[in-house]
């Protein structure tokens, strides 16, 4: 039978496998090195194409997509520059466990290995970041290793893959075979694992459940809450997770990370039993292998993970099982309910030590401007249940991770690799694709001026977020640590910032500032109601460094 196949030209087959494998949105810088492939998105109305003002942001978008969505965000940038722009996403996916596609614009693949105009080999820059690096060298394998590349993302434990696009192989022509997306398999727990997971649980007085890890939906972590509450256990999130369980839930204990409860801290060390679901136990989550110590943890570790090679890598886990978190959660919930659990008085006891953690303190009177914590605790009684809140790295996130209690899957897009400029792309991404819920970006002042320009991004597509930008004249992190290790010698960390108001308007932004807790409500009224992307400074001391700890 002959071969039909109509002859198309590279950049055609590849928005076409996109189209195929339901890609409807990405995120991209233009390149020359790629046109063919923008030629190909002008005739796929489909799919939408919003172009950023820098690569690194147009990845962290990807990358928002992708924890928002469970399917691979779609990242297109240039070659070289572009590429090192855009390692800062990679970077992110792959720590955070997001799945991701970065397509590379390529040199010809004649002048390959000349050092020729923005060559670099992208094999070996992101060989060590990606799940799987690649380049394209024949037209009819793109949709091959499109295909590949969406199972690589998916599979086992989630992370970004990166393809390099020849020049001459987008703008040649010819005949692929289109391949449909291929199943996703799912590793799930054994009878034998289960029937020793709740042996070992009958057997434990001070059980503790860690949730963590990507793969989640709101199935899976309605199953974990079942199983939680069916057998009394407190659980805690790992570092940035703390959407995966309703905060309000009596049997939610605190967020395991920066700005960590020290009663929390404790109850993780004096736990027996620690069941961990999806997460690494990385060191952001176990306080620099402290709080759970590498190879041989002091707690019996049940450790349930997607991947089989995480397991036994950092933790040597009584009972190690390889599963997806969402098979793993159905189990779970599936499971008869320990009978007369002995633990009752310390999940009660775990729950009222979060409480009082996730508290306000009254205001400290020695201070001047903004009361971050009252901001943050008027958030958390204000905002709707679905409203995403998106942040970067800094200080300033230990007062969101302790005053606001997320209550859905999805609500929280969070780097846990400490990417300073994440907050912003990720909350335009998140309004893009949710726009009738409310986004608020919360950023510092040296977070926010990592992207910007992106306010221009959220101006041209239609993104009305809300970025908060709490001022305090510095790298809070590093002065914080500065003032550790090295006390009264301040160096590089202090910042001399623009009129962010100013800033913000003349992207034509609605934007103001406040200096009193007081007139915080009325300014993010006055916010949301401009439909409009919308900035609201926050002038804060900068002495109140944590919500304890204050600078000389």
């Amino acid at each position: 039978m002959p071969n039909t196949a109509p002859i198309r030209s590279g950049g055609q087959i590849l928005v076409d496998a996109l189209a195929g494998h339901g890609v409807d949105t990405i995120y991209c810088v233009p390149g020359e090195s790629y046109l063919p492939v923008l030629d190909a998105l002008h005739a796929h109305p489909s799919i939408r194409s919003i172009v950023t003002r820098h690569e690194g942001a147009a990845a962290n978008m990807a990358d928002a997509c992708g924890k928002l969505s469970g399917r691979p965000g779609i990242c297109f940038v240039t070659r070289g520059p572009g590429a090192t722009h855009a390692a800062n996403g990679v970077h992110t996916a792959r720590e955070d466990s997001t799945p991701m596609i970065l397509f590379i614009g390529q040199i010809d693949s004649a002048f390959r290995g000349r050092e020729a105009f923005q060559e670099i080999d992208y094999r070996q820059m992101f060989g060590g970041i990606a799940k799987w690096a690649t380049e394209i060298d024949r037209l009819e394998r793109i949709p091959e290793i499109v295909a590949r590349a969406f199972s690589v993302a998916l599979s086992g434990r989630p992370g970004p893959v990166v393809i390099g696009l020849p020049e001459n192989l987008l703008s040649g022509a010819g005949v692929a075979v289109d391949v449909p997306p291929a199943p996703i398999a799912r590793a799930a727990p054994a009878a034998a694992d289960l029937t020793q997971l709740r042996s070992l649980l009958a057997a434990a007085r001070r059980p503790l459940v860690i949730a963590g890890g990507t793969g989640w939906n709101g199935e899976a972590t309605a199953a974990l809450a079942r199983f939680v509450t069916d057998n009394d256990l407190p659980l805690a999130a790992s570092f940035r997770r703390q959407d995966l369980f309703d905060n309000r839930d009596r049997h939610y204990i605190g967020q395991l990370g920066l700005g960590i409860s020290p009663r929390l801290a404790e109850r993780v060390r004096d736990a027996d039993l620690l069941l961990t679901i999806g997460s690494r136990l990385a060191d952001a989550t176990s306080s620099g292998y402290t709080l759970v110590e590498s190879p041989l943890p002091r707690q019996t570790l049940i450790h349930i993970h997607a991947d089989p090679d995480e397991l036994g890598r950092v933790y040597r886990a009584a009972l190690p099982i390889n599963a997806a978190v969402a098979p793993a959660a159905n189990a779970l919930a599936a499971l008869p309910p320990v009978a007369n659990p002995t633990w009752a008085d310390w999940t009660r006891a775990a729950r009222a030590d979060y409480i009082a953690h996730a508290t306000p303190p009254a205001a400290d009177p020695a201070l001047t401007g903004v009361d971050f914590a009252q901001v943050m605790a008027w958030l958390d009684e204000t905002l709707p249940d679905d409203a995403i809140l998106a942040n970067g790295a800094g200080n300033y996130t230990v007062w969101v991770h302790r005053f606001f209690r997320y209550r859905r899957p999805a609500t929280e897009l969070a780097p846990t690799n400490g990417a300073m400029g994440y907050g912003l792309p990720a909350a335009i991404a998140a309004k893009l694709r949710h726009p009738d819920k409310t986004v608020v970006c919360i950023a510092g002042d040296g977070c926010f001026m990592m992207y910007p320009q992106e306010l221009a991004t959220a101006m041209q597509f239609g993104a009305p977020i809300v970025v908060i930008v709490v001022n305090n004249g510095m790298l809070g992190t590093i002065r914080m640590h500065q003032e550790r290790k090295y006390p009264g010698r301040v160096s590089a960390t202090q910042l001399r910032n623009p009129d962010f108001v100013a800033l913000a308007r003349a992207f034509g932004a609605h934007a103001e500032s406040v200096e009193h807790s007081d007139d915080f409500p009325a300014a993010f009224g006055r916010a949301v109601a401009a439909g409009l992307p919308a900035l609201i400074e926050l002038r804060v001391d900068p002495r109140q460094i944590t919500p304890q700890a204050r600078l000389v």
